[in-house]
């Protein structure tokens, strides 16, 4: 075990894509009509009223547990959570404790050190969320909170790992895992938000845990792990204790905010929830059939259409962008997938995050037009990459889109081959317009002839062949030599 080694855990909840709450029948589509509009006795916790548990949230729950190698226990029971807060209408919550849904299982990540990384997870449990706190900011009548219980009641499950990831990366490419998991299974909708929301557990070997509460966002989680790592080393640095305590994360600047000592589990006066009985469900396990996982279909990427790992890994790592891949290469799986592959890999994804896009917003019948014209050569990459531009910005605009072929005689990008004379001038005049480069090249600087290719390329505005353009501009470096 090495000094200074970090220690990550991560509890992760996740709002199950149902339509109806856990307990009782009213909607999840707690952002419409309004705070407050899609409650009721049951959600609202008021005397009385009794839970009656939603068969779909429990087989979603399964699905997701096969999924990940865990153990459906023969018997798991819900209890009840005894903690104060606003958004708590019952001021407890139900969910399991001692008998969880499931145990065991793991997640396979691409590991810091190269090679597959086995995460472990430790359970997987069923709960129900409870209410948002909306924060308003300064108004005349100061600062408060509102309380709307429409989320509450909503299924969750919260998967519990083992401490098994060493760095804030790790713990992200966890995450981007399991999200994928979720989406293949359907049963999440990570579009939706709050949908994902983490606790995140670390500590520096031989010193006490910290748990930072409620990270709401991916990055989010990266940028609260860095800070703490750096938080919790610069306090053993300097000597003093690391305390055992919950933290929370200040979106805005990127750092955690000490809020109140760790509860230990006692503090929650755990009890069976005495309106539910027992669950015995493991019988469902063997009739559940899983969908093709993002493991199998990264495997099946490299097999059926030759994807190096890396852009099988990209590609298959979101469903949206698995199922685009293969509505691009479907014309002709042979001759587009490796093109396909590396555009959508490489550029595509940078583009569309440049903009705040998804793929969604992208014309899959408009990538499969602008690959072909990248294998019959008719455009350069260079002009590959600004006609994808101009489809994208399009599509952002309330304006007709053009196809890539109109873009590429519009925007005249179509390649000079076969236009020797055009691009011997563009040649001659880069070689005259640096001398230095010339001298360079005489004296065997091998980045001299790749300086002036990209100056040709700019007089060319990228459409100039970069097979014909290095021989014509070896040819006259050559006849230039001393």
């Amino acid at each position: 075990m090495t000094e200074n080694q970090v220690i990550i855990g991560l509890e992760v909840h996740c709002q199950l894509d149902t339509k109806s709450k856990l307990f009782c029948g009213c909607s999840t589509d707690y952002r419409s009509d309004g705070p407050n509009t899609h409650v009721c006795p049951v959600c609202l916790g008021l005397p009385g009223a009794m839970p009656v548990l939603n068969k779909r949230s429990i087989e979603y729950a399964m699905r997701v547990a096969k999924a990940l190698n865990c153990t459906v226990l023969h018997e798991s029971e819900f209890s009840r959570k005894n903690y104060f807060y606003p958004d708590l209408d019952k001021a407890y919550q139900i969910t399991q404790y001692d008998k969880p849904l499931a145990e065991g299982g793991y997640i396979e990540i691409e590991g810091d050190e190269g090679g597959e990384k086995r995460i472990r997870l430790t359970r997987i449990h069923v709960e129900e969320d409870p209410g948002r706190l909306v924060h308003m900011g300064n108004t005349e009548r100061g600062k408060y909170s509102l309380v709307d219980y429409n989320r509450a009641g909503i299924p969750l499950i919260e998967i519990v790992s083992e401490p098994d990831m060493r760095s804030p990366k790790e713990a992200r490419k966890f995450l981007n895992k399991l999200r994928a998991t979720l989406e293949y299974l359907s049963v999440f909708d990570s579009e939706k938000e709050g949908s994902l929301r983490v606790d995140a557990n670390i500590s520096i070997r031989g010193s006490e845990r910290v748990e930072v509460k409620n990270i709401s966002s991916y990055k989010g989680v990266e940028k609260a792990l860095t800070f703490e790592i750096t938080r919790q080393k610069s306090l053993i640095r300097r000597g003093q204790k690391v305390d055992r305590e919950t933290r929370h994360f200040l979106e805005a600047s990127g750092s955690t905010q000490s809020s109140r000592s760790k509860e230990q589990e006692h503090d929650y006066r755990y009890f069976p929830e005495p309106d539910l009985r027992p669950l015995h469900v493991q019988s469902w396990v063997d009739g559940i059939v899983l969908p093709e996982l993002p493991d199998a279909r990264r495997e099946r990427f490299i097999v059926q259409y030759g994807c190096s790992l890396n852009h099988a890994r990209t590609l298959t790592g979101e469903l949206r962008l698995a199922n685009f891949y293969e509505k691009v290469v479907a014309p002709d799986p042979k001759g587009l997938s490796a093109l396909a592959a590396t555009w959508i890999a490489d550029t595509l994804i940078g583009e569309l995050n440049y903009r705040d896009m998804t793929i969604d917003a992208v014309d899959a019948a408009g990538v499969t037009e602008l690959m072909n014209l990248l294998r019959q050569d008719t455009i350069t990459d260079k002009s590959g990459i600004d006609v994808l531009r101009v489809m994208l910005d399009q599509r952002l605009n309330p304006q007709p889109c053009e196809t890539p072929a109109a873009i590429v005689v519009r925007l005249n990008l179509a390649k000079t081959a076969g236009d020797t004379g055009f691009l011997t001038a563009a040649v001659e005049e880069a070689i005259s317009q640096h001398p230095t480069a010339l001298e360079d090249y005489r004296n065997g600087k091998s980045g001299a002839i790749n300086f002036l290719m990209g100056q040709v390329m700019k007089k060319t505005r990228g459409k100039a062949d970069p097979g014909e353009l290095n021989r014509i501009l070896t040819e006259a470096l050559k006849n230039r030599e001393v």
